[in-house]
């Protein structure tokens, strides 16, 4: 009740809106954080979740200010333009994010790229949920998911079971 007195939105445009398009997100970005933290990889379950579901709420963020623009508009009340440019930034800032996962190493053999890839997929995951488009995102989530899962098969690796062993050229970083 205090969420549709604070929105302007009833119960279920809270459902549709805000809370299935979360749900979704973080339910496609942990299948594929899991996979990735039990390869061993830099960024794991909790990182892909939280890349995910901050783009999702950005995504549910820009629309519902659409929404409100377009009410703003219908009014006769001049609008910004400006504010729909939130999701541009959004998909910048995250590939800045995954050249960080990137490194070579001192065999000058380029490692990262596919966690990389999968924080910018499942980021991407997030705002298309968020925008409202739940088939699409649900349908890009599952293909990602599958996607991971026959490479790891395919590899002989089990993504189910942790498969990470610490190496001597790994490197804690303080």
């Amino acid at each position: 009740m205090i969420l549709e007195l604070e929105l302007g939105m009833t119960f279920n445009d809270i459902l549709l809106k805000i809370l299935l398009p979360l749900f979704l997100t973080y339910i496609i970005s942990a299948f594929v954080g899991f996979e990735r933290q039990n390869v061993g990889k830099a960024a794991g379950l909790s990182s892909h979740i939280l890349v995910a579901l901050g783009s999702a709420g950005i995504a549910i963020m820009q629309r519902l200010m659409f929404e409100q623009q377009i009410l703003l508009a219908q009014s006769g009340l001049n609008i910004d333009p400006e504010q729909q440019r939130v999701i541009a930034q959004v998909v910048t800032g995250i590939g800045f994010v995954g050249a960080g996962v990137i490194i070579k190493d001192q065999a000058h053999v380029v490692r990262g790229i596919t966690t990389a890839a999968t924080i910018w997929v499942t980021a991407m995951v997030g705002l298309i949920l968020g925008s409202g488009y739940i088939l699409v995102g649900s349908i890009l989530g599952v293909l990602m998911i599958v996607l991971v899962l026959a490479r790891d098969f395919y590899r002989g690796f089990n993504p189910f079971k942790p498969h990470h062993k610490q190496e001597p050229n790994d490197r804690e970083i303080k």
